[in-house]
C-alpha cells in the first residue's frame, strides 16, 4: 500500500509538471506598464497544443490562442487609456494573474554611461531630486547587465515602482524625462533601461548589420579592446535589446557615442545603421530621440566633435530628434552631473513631437549659407531672435577658401540669421562652427538653446 500511495504521488508530480507550465517573459509581471492605446502583444511559452487564454479587468472580453509545435505562444491585448491599476489573467494549464498593471506610455532608454549615470552615482541636486522620486505611476524596469553570442527570448529585470530607493539607482536622464511626461500628460509612465557604460553602438545593433556592410565592419574592426565592456557586435542587442522588440514601446531615447570617438569618422553611417536595425526588428518607425554628447577634452584630435556633427546629420532620418549638451556639459568630466536638464529636453522634445504639447524644444540648426559679396550669411532653422552668449562673445566660426586652411572671421548676430565677414578669403569653399572637441556653442535661439557644432560646404 505504501508503495501504491508513493507511484500515485510520483504520478501526480509528473501530471503538474507536464501541464502546468504556461510561463511568461521578466518583461511581463505584477507592476508593469503596457502601451496604451494600442494591441499589446503578449507571448509566452507553454505546451505546444495547449489553449492560452487572457483576461482583463477593463474587458469582457476573453482572447485565446493555440500553443504551435515550437511552444511559443502570442495574443494582441487591445490596451484603453486608462488611469487606474489593472490585472491581467493568462491562464492555460495553470493560471498567472499580473496584479497593478498600469496603462500609459513606455519607453526604451539606452546607451552607454550617461544615460546609465544614476542619482546615487552623483548628478547635480540629487538629495532633492531622490526625496521627491515617490510616484506610483513612474515604473522602472532594469535590464540586468548580459551578453549573448545569438539572440535570446529572455532577459534578466523587474518592472518596481518609483520610490527615493529605486529612483536612485536608476537612469537620471530617464526618470527626470519621465517625470515630466507623467506631469504633462498625467498618465502612467513605463520606462526601460537597458544601458552599459563604456560601450560602442555596434554592440547595440544585431551583428549581422555590420557582417554585411563593408564599411560597418572596417569601422568595427578600429575598436581597441577594454577592460569595462564588450566589442563583439550585438553583443548587447542579443541579451538587452532582442528579447525587447516584440514589446510595444512608444519610442527611444538614446544617449552613447563618447565609446565611438574612436572610429569617429564612420559613425553617422553607424549611427544610422543601428536605428534602421532597431525599426526593422520592432517592425515599426519607432520615434529615436538622442542625445548630442557634450564637450569634452579627448585630446588634440576632433574625435569629439566629429561624433557631434555625425549626431547631427543622422537628424535627416524621418522621426528622430536630438538634444543638446554643449551648454550644461563638462570640458573636464565625460560625465556631466547635470542630469535633470538632459532629461527634460528630452521630455519637451516628445511632447511636441508626439504628443501635441508646445514647448521649448527646438535649437537652432544649420540650414545654408549664401555668400553676398565680401559677406556670408549662415541660416539656421529655429532661428527666432538668435543672440550671442554674454560670457562667451568671440566668434566661433571659421571659413576655409580652395587652399583649406581655416580662418576664424568676425560675425555679427542678426534677429534669425548670422553674417559672417570674408573679405579676407578668396573663394571660399567650407564653413564650419564651434569645430572643437571642446568647443561651447555661443548662439542661442529665443528657446535659449544653442546651435549645434557643424562643418559643411559652401554652395556656390
Amino acid at each position: 500500500m505504501k508503495h501504491f500511495t508513493y507511484l500515485i504521488l510520483l504520478i501526480l508530480m509528473s501530471t503538474v509538471e507536464a501541464f502546468s507550465n504556461v510561463s511568461l517573459p521578466a518583461i511581463f509581471s505584477n507592476d508593469m506598464v503596457l502601451q496604451r492605446n494600442t494591441e499589446a502583444r503578449i507571448w509566452g511559452w507553454a505546451k505546444p497544443g495547449e489553449v492560452v487564454k487572457i483576461s482583463t479587468s477593463w474587458s469582457t472580453d476573453t482572447l485565446q490562442t493555440k500553443v504551435g509545435n515550437n511552444g511559443i505562444w502570442e495574443i494582441l491585448l487591445p490596451t484603453p487609456d486608462l488611469r487606474e491599476p489593472q490585472e491581467v489573467t493568462i491562464t492555460g494549464y495553470n493560471t498567472i494573474v499580473l496584479r497593478n498593471v498600469l496603462l500609459g506610455e513606455v519607453w526604451l532608454v539606452s546607451g552607454q554611461s550617461n544615460m546609465e549615470w544614476t542619482a546615487a552615482a552623483g548628478i547635480d541636486n540629487a538629495e532633492e531630486a531622490i526625496a521627491g522620486a515617490e510616484n506610483a505611476n513612474i515604473r522602472f524596469f532594469m535590464v540586468h547587465d548580459r551578453t549573448a553570442p545569438t539572440p535570446q527570448q529572455d532577459l534578466g529585470g523587474e518592472w518596481v515602482a518609483s520610490t527615493p530607493e529605486t529612483m536612485k539607482h536608476f537612469s537620471a536622464v530617464a526618470y527626470f524625462f519621465g517625470k515630466k511626461l507623467n506631469a504633462e500628460l498625467d498618465v502612467p509612465i513605463g520606462l526601460i533601461n537597458s544601458s552599459w557604460g563604456g560601450t560602442p553602438a555596434e554592440v547595440w545593433m544585431p551583428a549581422e548589420v555590420i557582417e554585411e556592410n563593408e564599411e560597418l565592419s572596417k569601422a568595427a574592426a578600429m575598436l581597441p579592446d577594454v577592460e569595462w565592456g564588450p566589442r563583439e557586435p550585438g553583443a548587447l542587442y542579443n541579451a538587452m535589446i532582442a528579447p525587447l522588440t516584440s514589446f510595444n514601446i512608444a519610442g527611444v531615447l538614446w544617449y552613447q557615442g563618447e565609446s565611438n570617438t574612436d572610429n569617429a569618422d564612420h559613425y553617422e553611417e553607424i549611427f544610422s545603421a543601428l536605428i534602421d536595425s532597431w525599426r526593422q526588428k520592432w517592425n515599426s518607425e519607432l520615434p529615436f530621440y538622442y542625445a548630442q554628447i557634450a564637450p569634452y577634452d579627448y585630446g588634440d584630435n576632433f574625435a569629439g566633435v566629429k561624433v557631434r556633427d555625425a549626431q547631427r546629420r543622422v537628424l535627416k532620418m524621418p522621426k528622430t530628434g536630438m538634444v543638446m549638451t554643449s551648454d550644461i556639459g563638462d570640458i573636464e568630466d565625460i560625465h556631466p552631473r547635470n542630469k535633470k536638464d538632459v532629461g527634460l529636453r528630452f521630455a519637451n522634445l516628445a511632447l511636441n513631437e508626439i504628443y501635441g504639447k508646445k514647448t521649448a524644444a527646438y535649437f537652432p540648426l544649420f540650414e545654408r549659407a549664401e555668400k553676398k559679396r565680401n559677406k556670408l550669411r549662415i541660416y539656421f532653422t529655429n532661428a527666432e531672435e538668435l543672440r550671442v552668449d554674454r560670457q562667451n562673445p568671440a566668434s566661433q566660426f571659421e571659413v576655409a577658401g580652395e587652399d583649406g586652411e581655416f580662418q576664424t572671421v568676425e560675425m555679427k548676430v542678426k534677429k534669425n540669421f548670422v553674417e559672417l565677414n570674408i573679405e579676407k578669403i578668396e573663394n571660399p569653399t567650407h564653413i564650419r562652427y564651434s569645430w572643437r572637441n571642446t568647443g561651447i556653442s555661443n548662439i542661442f535661439n529665443e528657446a535659449g538653446l544653442p546651435a549645434s557644432s557643424f562643418l559643411e560646404e559652401i554652395q556656390k
